[in-house]
């Protein structure tokens, strides 16, 4: 099936995040053991339900009832791997969306091993910052994003940048984290994934942009970025959203 044509600009991300407030998309997350309440909260404020357990005995009726799943491979272990797998299966075999996060890979070989088992079985979404994504290689029909001070899309030849947010997201620890729920949520009401990623990150770099400007450093931007996110409204990203097509 040929995926849907995408569609991209400012208005586009509005819209998108209006229809995600509208849907309120159920998102399962198997999160760092870290981040898990702040990646929680974010994909509260922006709309959506959350949730987090990694529970073997449960994980399969959690995807099931899901719009959406995010897979990040923090704080990993051999049960968590075994719930992964598990999360994954029901996932493709229900058809729902999900992403996959291999942070840190360029670590450890038996984590990117891991990681290069997982994107064999086809997520809709692999992110990762420059060093991840160049030892990742090839993420054969999965939307490809390389996250940094601008955010790089690639899928099926199309490539698109998406250039807000800013530096204090480095400091806080699940910044990316909650972008990867927040770019579930986008993808539960937007079978394009181009689309639907580059939405999800404007609308998290614009917050970003918007509680710099109150905040004081990285202890009270990651309150007021929360903060932002829920306030953020479609007026915000037709004025500042910076989402550029890649002509070449």
């Amino acid at each position: 099936m040929t995926a849907p044509k995408s569609t991209l600009s400012p208005a586009t991300a509005a819209n998108l995040l209006a229809r995600v407030r509208q849907a309120r998309p159920r998102v399962h997350c198997l999160m760092n053991t870290v981040v898990q309440k702040f990646t929680a909260d974010g994909i509260s404020v922006i709309g959506g339900i959350p949730s987090m357990t990694s529970s073997m005995e449960e994980i399969a009726d959690f995807v099931a009832r899901a719009d959406a799943l995010t897979i990040n491979l923090g704080t990993l272990d051999a049960e968590r791997r075994k719930v992964i797998r598990l999360a994954v299966d029901v996932a493709n075999a229900e058809g729902k969306p999900w992403i996959l996060d291999p942070v840190h890979c360029d670590y450890s070989p038996t984590r990117l091993a891991f990681a290069r088992e997982l994107i064999a079985l086809g997520p809709t979404v692999v992110r990762g910052n420059r060093a991840e994504m160049q030892l990742i290689g090839e993420t054969r029909s999965s939307l490809r994003i390389q996250t940094g001070p601008v955010d790089l899309l690639e899928d099926d030849g199309r490539r698109v940048s998406v250039a807000n947010g800013h530096a204090w997201m480095a400091q806080v620890t699940g910044t990316g984290c909650l972008s990867g729920g927040v770019i579930a949520a986008f993808l539960a009401v937007e079978p394009n994934a181009l689309t639907a990623a580059a939405a999800a990150l404007a609308t998290t770099g614009v917050a970003a942009e918007v509680a710099a400007a109150e905040a004081r450093g990285p202890g009270s931007f990651e309150p007021a970025f929360l903060d932002a996110l829920a306030a953020l409204d479609g007026a915000d990203l037709l004025q500042r959203a910076r989402i550029d097509h890649d002509t070449h």
